[in-house]
């Protein structure tokens, strides 16, 4: 018996993970050192239109998530200089 499975894009690479998976279920599913980079907080996950999105969020067919680099943001003085 095979297990339903639905198509999710992360950086344009198709992967197909069990309903009810997560952002980062897919993005472990492409690439575990990914994954683990987004759960220690030095990358995020943002939609097709470039939202920030949240790892927990729950992924429907067809999905499609980009992994972007985090960075820190500085104070208001920092961008005075």
């Amino acid at each position: 018996m095979t297990h339903p499975t639905i198509p999710v894009y992360v950086n344009a690479s198709r992967v197909d993970v069990p309903p009810g998976s997560t952002a980062l279920d897919a993005v472990r599913a492409w690439s575990p050192d990914a994954a683990a980079e987004v759960s220690t907080g030095g990358r995020g996950i943002v939609d097709s239109r470039g939202l920030p999105l949240d790892p927990a969020a729950r992924m429907s067919a067809g999905s499609i998530l980009r992994l972007v680099a985090v960075r820190e943001r500085g104070s208001a003085s920092d961008a005075t200089h």
